[in-house]
């Protein structure tokens, strides 16, 4: 039995006729016979059955081409790994984005892609921290952003930064000229935040039951129906990044929150499902990089891990693919 015998199998199977799976194949129909044979004769069952209209597939078939299939894809699988190792990154790499950042980082991660990598696509997929988590696990995302992330078998991380959560409130509001408020103060606000099991929920509503206080809320994960609110009068809790351009158009002013303070650690996370790793690994890197960049910069309010990538003990890092030239004004490392 070898792979060839597998994919003639296979395709037989799914024309459910010989003479079909021939001229899709391109090869002689008693060719095929006889490899179909072949096959019955070694596994010492029947594979097909014949009729008028073509063939049909045993039980013991239905089985064997379920399991033809899982090895062929492996094999693929595996020489996309290899190829993906062995030449210069290219192909689709789908990459996920929590919401509070996807519209501040979409664009800087392109344009850095674009110049570093032009072999590389990138599908960037904006949603909730909870189902990127899901859909990295899954296989269905390549990289991902996540806020407090959680440790799984088939994913690799590096924690990049930590980052507060501050009030946000209209202009109008007799809080917007407050330098901070304790968290406490929250209790009397009219709040409308992301719906369980968001992390920026769980956040706050834990800190919310250490000190035995309870928030008036209203669930909304549509990020820019919660723009709509504040500028109604209700009042959020967001990192400062995710309302970026509605601070500097005066429309939201961000009040710090004292005793204590929510925070949230974000990672870049690498499926090891993925079908093309090393690309994979590039776009994690430049992920990282601009990141780095614009917390560097004061774009983005929050707090590089010393090391920010590479080194730390209680990380599981991202597999190792290629060297990065230093950004600028820092030293070689």
């Amino acid at each position: 039995m070898d792979i060839r015998q597998l994919r003639y199998f296979v395709q037989i199977v799914e024309a459910g006729s010989l003479s079909r799976a021939a001229e899709i194949l391109r090869i002689a129909q008693p060719s095929l016979s006889t490899h179909l044979r072949s096959l019955e004769d070694e596994l010492g069952v029947e594979l097909l059955v014949r009729h008028p209209r073509g063939v049909t597939a045993t039980e013991f078939g239905v089985i064997f081409s379920d399991h033809a299939r899982k090895i062929l894809r492996e094999v693929e699988r595996s020489r996309d790994i290899l190829h993906s190792h062995a030449v210069s990154p290219v192909g689709r790499v789908s990459v996920g984005l929590p919401t509070s950042a996807c519209r501040g980082l979409s664009l800087p991660l392109v344009q850095a892609m674009t110049e570093r990598y032009r072999g590389i696509s990138i599908h960037i997929t904006e949603a909730m921290t909870g189902n990127l988590d899901e859909w990295i696990q899954m296989g269905r995302l390549d990289v991902a952003l996540l806020y407090d992330h959680r440790a799984f078998e088939h994913v690799a991380w590096t924690e990049m930064m930590g980052e507060d959560l501050v009030l946000l409130v209209p202009p109008t509001s007799s809080l917007a000229g407050e330098r901070a408020v304790p968290f406490a103060k929250l209790a009397e606000l009219p709040l409308v935040v992301p719906g369980r099991p968001n992390v920026l929920r769980t956040v706050i509503e834990q800190i919310a039951a250490r000190l035995d206080i309870t928030l008036t809320t209203t669930d909304c994960d549509s990020l820019a129906a919660i723009r709509q609110f504040v500028r109604v009068g209700h009042a959020t809790v967001m990192p400062h990044f995710a309302m970026m351009e509605e601070i500097e158009r005066g429309e939201m002013v961000p009040v710090a929150i004292e005793e204590p303070t929510p925070s949230w650690r974000l990672s870049v996370v690498v499926s090891q499902r993925t079908l093309n790793l090393r690309a994979s690994q590039m776009v994690a890197e430049v992920l990282a990089d601009v990141i780095a960049t614009m917390v560097g910069s004061g774009v983005w309010k929050a707090r590089l891990r010393a090391g920010e990538r590479a080194g730390r003990p209680d990380a599981r890092p991202l597999p190792s693919a290629a060297p990065r030239a230093p950004r600028a004004g820092q030293p070689p490392r």
